[in-house]
Formats: C-alpha cells, structure tokens, sequence
C-alpha cells in the first residue's frame, strides 16, 4: 500500500480507452498519432503503436527526446518551434534517431528552420488556426509558408490544427466543422503553391468522434487515454471511462466540507470558466472540490451522501489530466483493484 497522495492508473479502463479511440479511426480511415503529452510515460506509448497508431505527437523537443531515449521512431513535435541554436543542435541529433516531423506557422520560422538544420534532416507540417485562435496561419495563407518552408530545403507535408474551442460544453461537432473547413482551405492555398496536403492532421478528445474523415488523413488525441473531470463535463466520456485518479486521504472535516490531503501540487489547478469544481471524485459523483490550496482539496459532499471517515481514501478525477501527470514522478498501475506494478512519468518536466 502506498501512502497518499498519488496517482493510480486502472489499467482495464486504460486499455478499453486505447482500443476505443484505435477502432474509431480506423473505422473512420484515419491514421491515430496520439499525443504523448498527457501521459509521458513510454509503456503507454508501446501499447499505442502496437494497436496501429503510426507515431506519437509530443509538444516539445525535450519530450521528443524522451520518447526517443524509449525506441519510439516517429514523431511529430506539433509546435511551431523556434531554432535556436541550442534548440537546432537538439533537433539534428533527435532527427538521427527518429522520423522527425515539426510545425511551422509562419514564414520566418520556416526559414529559420531550413537555415538552422541541413537539408532533408526533418518534415514540416503548417500549422493552421481553426478556431482556437492560439498559434496557427490563417488557413488562405497556408500556402505562402509552405512554399517559403519548401525554398529553405524543408519537406513538407501537409498541413495541421488543434481544434481546441471543442473545449466547450457543447462545442464539439461545431469545432470538428470548422476544422474540416480550415483545413480544406489549407489544403487548397497549399495546391496554388503546387504543394500537396498528403498529411491533413488534426483531431481533439472532445471533438474525436465528430472529425470529418473524408477531410482528414489523422487525428493527434490525447486526453482520451486517460479521460479527467473536463471530458465528463463536456459528454466526451463518463465516470466509467476515467482510467487516471489521485487517490488521497481525508484529513479534515468542517460540516459537508470534507478535506483531502491532494491539493494544487498534485491535482493542478486548471478550471474552466464552466467547470463546476477544481475536480469530482469518482465514487461520488455528485460531491465537487470546491476549492485548492497546495495540500488542501475542500470537497462538498452532498446532501444525501454520509461524509467519509477521517483517514478513509477517496479517488479524485482531476480536472485536466495533462497538468496532473506533469506534476507527479509516476503512477500505480491497477488490475482489479490491486497494484500491480509502477510506471515512471518519464517525460514529467519535459517543457524545452
């Protein structure tokens, strides 16, 4: 028995989550390039690829060098990453290991990019806005950074996006159109450049079962290994799809108020401006964390529901699951209710 709090992984759930998301994309004819980012652990990774996802998506150089250190031979960092000299250095020698492919969104980094690295060393992918309005080219302009990326000496090959204002209640289809429609018009100012789109990626847990596959080639989910409170809240998943929880103690208790022993240092404190709580717990799913402080979770229990005992354990779901695992070294692994062996978070911190 561990002490708390920690992180615990259900493996059943993990695998149905994994085996889930593979058939949805195969059955919609998309190639699955899971983003790495939300677990950061290479077992998991191993079990992507084997049920057929074609490479791993990871957001920093760093992590990419992670997952390499752990066999893993294609990866797209997608990011529009900037070559600095000691960041172009790191670039050459991971694209010595492993298929490198990255994001470019303009056509200054395109050709700090051609410039910094030699020719044919890595494939670029042009990173278009959707909708998120965070990084990404306005989709009509796609076109004059591939062509720019291309007179560098870069490959490219095609064209991606993050559908990220699926992160919405009710947001998921609309989100999922208009990255069809974005990347559509991407593709399109890419072939006024005689530049093909063969890869078209893109792809969000909330929006993933809505992605348009006629206009797609992949989708890069990531939260849907593991679920979290979010994706219950937006209808992506429910409680029974939660593979991932914080297992805590509780320590304190002030009328409904009840007091764990997991606050902001384990659980992160990300919280939409929709969500209902900082996180739920699983086994009650009606109670709500109300509040974080760094070793504090104020969760209020309902009405109908007896108040835990001083010193029993509840399950917390983290709000967003991502955060969480940057902030632990590893997880318990779980077969019906019991550890069964431990996992490294092993690109944990791996933010350059």
């Amino acid at each position: 028995m561990r002490d708390t709090p920690y992180l615990a992984v259900d493996l059943a759930i993990l695998e149905r989550n994994l085996e889930r998301a593979a058939a949805d994309a195969s059955a919609h004819g998309l190639a699955l390039r899971p983003h790495a980012k939300t677990h950061k652990i290479p077992q998991i990774a191993r079990m992507q690829l084997a049920l057929g996802a074609g490479g791993l998506t990871l957001a920093t150089v760093s992590e990419a060098e992670v997952f390499a250190d752990a066999g893993i031979e294609d990866i797209f960092i997608a990011y529009p990453v900037w070559p600095s000299a000691a960041r172009a250095a790191r670039i050459r020698r991971l694209s010595e290991r492993a298929a490198l492919r990255l994001g470019v969104d303009s056509i200054e980094s395109a050709l700090a990019l051609g410039a910094a690295l030699p020719r044919d060393t890595v494939e670029v992918l042009v990173e278009v806005d959707s909708g998120h309005h965070r990084s990404g080219v306005q989709p009509a302009l796609a076109g004059s950074v591939a062509a720019a990326a291309q007179s560098a000496g870069l490959r490219v090959l095609g064209v991606f996006t993050f559908p990220g204002h699926s992160y919405a209640p009710g947001a998921g289809a609309r989100a999922a159109a208009d990255e069809a429609a974005a990347i559509l018009a991407a593709t399109e100012s890419l072939e006024k450049e005689r530049i093909d789109a063969t890869v078209r990626s893109g792809g969000s847990t909330p929006s993933r079962t809505a992605t348009d596959g006629s206009t797609l080639t992949e989708v890069r989910p990531g939260v849907y290994v593991f679920n979290d409170a979010q994706q219950v809240e937006l209808g992506s998943c429910g409680f029974e799809d939660v593979a991932l929880t914080a297992v805590a103690t509780i320590v304190s208790r002030n009328g409904r108020d009840v007091i764990a022993d997991a606050g902001s240092k384990v659980l992160g404190a990300d919280r939409a401006a929709w969500a209902t709580g900082f996180g739920r717990l699983l086994d009650v799913p009606g109670a709500r964390i109300t509040a974080l402080s760094e070793h504090h979770a104020t969760i209020r229990m309902p009405d109908d529901v007896s108040l835990p005992d001083l010193g029993s354990a509840v399950r917390i779901v983290p709000n967003h699951v991502c955060a969480t695992m940057n902030l632990a070294d590893d997880v318990a692994v779980l077969r019906d209710g019991e550890i069964v062996d431990s996992w490294a978070i092993a690109a944990r911190g791996a933010n350059t």
